[in-house]
């Protein structure tokens, strides 16, 4: 049994920290000899190559995303949609349910992972096909956030759900709350006109809110399977057993393969190579978050105010164009030499790694913690939607890795003085709650790099899968 070579077929959701984040894992089980068939939006592909590691047994099948009413033209990901209209993707989506019937057909494959197309199970079944639903979310984000089909208020939503783990510090603030309980409404009162069933006959996810599409992917599959440990979130982990009755597997940190550079990140790492070892504050908040002006604003006096350099990775805030009609008056020659914002593609893993990089203040999205966590720097959190509220209390009160920027209660607005406080005490020798911060963050490091942790997790992964079929 345990010698039984897999096929699997991986249909992440459209956004490209859950692309990656399946991918990661493709590597993981080629890497015993599995072979995997990597179902992505066609124009990911250039994005996606660079990290399969076994071209000879992870095989891309491109999908085109078919168009919604309301979708910009061409859009495939989620950093083509507003958040808010991103229902419109889930239906686009849900369109490729023919597409993906006729692909686990034609494969015959032992497992189908899935997330956001919680139809996946029910034709899965069809053909005799086990499902598994391997959520890029962490385990005490799902048992937080998932309160159940319909949305809750924003004071249940402040406080944790009965059964919750006791001594967690994940809660939720005011704004954050009033944030979720939009988010859980979201795709409430579309109409479609096809079936939401998910029986096969049909693909319309009209009538299906986020809230509800996340609810019945989690309870349809086979299977649920996180990428964590027990030793990070075990009590996290029985309490989505223990609500939604399905066996849950952990595949461990599957830390990301290391990456090589491009001219472009050659150009960076001269740039950085200019300053002393970890001096520097790397800023990134990936693909898809717009800051609203003023706050981009804050954001990069902030950094200015530590008096260190950075490298910051921003969209434009939402009320601008493009970067440079953003910045505050005077920042950009104030800054010369030693400040760069960049609005481009910057390959995060490999500036992570460089030696001068001592502080990465992030959105907290799970894959840019997942990278972090194995560098040295130290961790400055700044959420701004959804699983990342959850992802900065656990990583900066339960594992106490990192500090999370003070934001006011009602707005959720931050400062640059905040912003500069919060990096300070993380790369300043002199703070006490700064010294105990880097030390856990160094002891959580050596943990997730230990020999044999990875490789003990992935196998038993696969064990325990060999025992659904």
């Amino acid at each position: 049994m345990e010698d039984k070579k897999l096929t699997f077929i991986m249909y992440p959701w459209y956004a490209m920290g859950h692309l990656t984040s399946f991918l990661h894992l493709s590597n993981k089980l080629a890497h015993r000899g599995h072979k995997i068939f990597f179902v992505h939006p066609t124009n990911t592909l250039s994005k996606l190559e660079k990290f399969n590691r076994y071209p000879e047994l992870i095989n891309f099948k491109s999908v085109t995303v078919p168009h919604v009413d309301g979708l910009p033209l061409g859009a495939e990901t989620t950093s083509d949609v507003p958040i808010f209209n991103q229902n419109l993707l889930c239906q686009a989506l849900d369109l490729t349910l023919p597409k993906i019937e006729s692909l686990i057909q034609e494969i015959k494959p032992h497992f189908i992972f899935y997330d956001f197309a919680y139809w996946v199970p029910s034709i899965a079944r069809k053909y005799e096909v086990k499902s598994v639903h391997y959520c890029s979310i962490t385990p005490s984000s799902v048992g937080y956030l998932m309160r159940g089909e319909n949305p809750t208020s924003e004071a249940e939503m402040m406080e944790p759900p009965p059964g919750f783990p006791v001594d967690s510090s994940i809660k939720l603030h005011k704004h954050e709350a009033r944030l979720i309980v939009a988010l859980h409404s979201m795709g409430k009162n579309s109409s479609n006109s096809g079936s939401s069933s998910g029986s096969g006959s049909g693909s319309g996810s009209g009538s299906v809110s986020f809230t509800q599409r996340l609810f019945l992917a989690f309870q349809d599959g086979d299977a649920i399977a996180f990428k964590t440990t027990r030793e990070i979130e075990g009590p996290y982990c029985e309490f989505v057993e223990h609500k939604f009755k399905k066996p849950v597997v952990l595949a461990g940190p599957v830390l990301p393969e290391p990456i090589e550079s491009s001219n472009t990140e050659e150009n960076w790492s001269k740039w950085l190579e200019k300053f002393q070892e970890k001096t520097v504050i790397l800023c990134a908040f990936g693909s898809e978050c717009n800051l609203k002006k003023d706050q981009f604003q804050e954001l990069v006096l902030g950094l200015e105010l530590t008096g260190y350099p950075f490298f910051a990775v921003l969209k434009p805030p939402i009320e601008a164009e493009t970067i440079e009609e953003a910045l505050p008056e005077g920042f950009k020659e104030r800054t010369q030499g030693k400040g760069i914002v960049h609005s481009g593609w910057a390959e995060q893993q490999l500036m992570l790694s460089h030696p001068s990089v001592g502080c990465f203040v992030t959105h907290c999205g799970g894959n840019s913690l997942s990278e972090a966590m194995i560098n040295e720097c130290q961790l400055v959190l700044v959420p701004n939607f959804g699983d990342q509220f959850i992802n900065s209390r656990l990583f900066g009160g339960n594992l106490k890795a990192g500090v999370e920027v003070e934001r006011n209660e009602e707005n959720g607005s931050f400062t640059k003085d905040g912003v500069s406080k919060a990096i300070k005490m993380v790369m300043n020798d002199e703070s006490e709650e700064g010294r105990k911060i880097r030390a856990n963050r160094a002891k959580w490091r050596e943990f997730l790099l230990s020999k044999g942790l990875e490789d003990s997790y992935i196998d038993a992964l696969v064990q325990k899968l060999q025992c659904l079929l």
